[in-house]
């Protein structure tokens, strides 16, 4: 049974499991991506893949600890995450997840290009909070 709850959602025990396909799915396609980028590419479908990549990293997190996740404003996962997790979200991840998520905007609705170089340091942050993630899960 899934219901809204202000900005975040009550989801099923599984729910995760399919949030962390997603994760994986969206992560490879930003891999594959990258890998086949040239200079002067517009890379902004890149780090699209990688913000909505990072956000099912974040949401089969908490779909998992407590069956929730994040609704509407995803500037808003990290503070839910740290609910969820508390003491035990390093610091360290809520950095790469504001700053991977803090270009949302810009990669899905901006029309500034963005480089292959950013798409790839954000992969590199994303390729951190995954590796992370999983070992919570």
């Amino acid at each position: 049974m899934m219901t809204r709850t202000g900005s975040k959602k009550n989801v099923d025990a599984d729910f995760w499991k399919g949030r962390l396909g997603v994760a994986r799915a969206f992560k490879r396609s930003a891999e594959d991506a990258l890998t086949m980028a040239e200079a002067g590419t517009d890379a902004n479908p890149i780090i699209s893949h990688v913000v909505t990549a990072a956000i099912a990293y974040v949401d089969s997190l908490t779909a998992k600890r407590a069956n929730v996740v994040n609704q509407q404003d995803h500037a808003t996962a990290p503070k839910l995450l740290r609910d969820v997790l508390g003491a035990a979200l390093p610091a360290t991840q809520v950095n790469r997840i504001r700053r991977i998520l803090g270009h949302k905007d810009a990669s899905q609705y901006g029309a500034r290009p963005a480089t292959v170089d950013q798409a790839r340091r954000l992969f590199d942050d994303l390729v951190e909070l995954a590796n992370w993630a999983e070992q919570q899960l």
